[in-house]
């Protein structure tokens, strides 16, 4: 079993920056890749950014391509996103979650643990 517990999240202007960390608890951390998904009301849940196991590869959202890094600290427990010229319609509710793999994914549906989320709120 593995637990994520979000951190990070917040109000902050156009322009401005956040870093949300995920926590993780449990067995074979360092064997489960991971991302970051986000929910904005009325909308379905969408992938933002995704990191395998290792740390070595990175993929992300093209909405995000140029402005969020996403990263993992194994000996840690921790997985990062750092955002960069954040803008009003990045406002979500941001879920970083796991799966028992190799490689990321863009699909919720493939990701087994999910973190209990936390709130992103850009004003203009």
């Amino acid at each position: 079993q593995v637990q994520l517990v979000e951190s990070g999240g917040g109000w902050v202007q156009a322009g401005g920056s956040l870093r949300l960390s995920c926590a993780a608890s449990g067995r074979t951390f360092s064997h489960y890749a991971m991302g970051w998904f986000r929910q904005a009301p009325g909308k379905e849940r969408e992938f933002v950014a995704g990191i395998s196991w290792s740390g070595s590869s990175t993929y992300y959202a093209d909405s995000v391509k140029g402005r969020f890094t996403i990263s993992r600290d194994n000996a840690r427990n921790t997985m990062y996103l750092q955002m960069n010229s954040l803008k009003p319609e990045d406002t979500a509710f941001y879920y970083c979650a796991a799966r028992a793999g190799i490689y990321s994914d863009t699909a919720p549906e493939e990701y087994h643990y999910w973190g209990q989320g936390t709130q992103v709120t850009v004003s203009s």
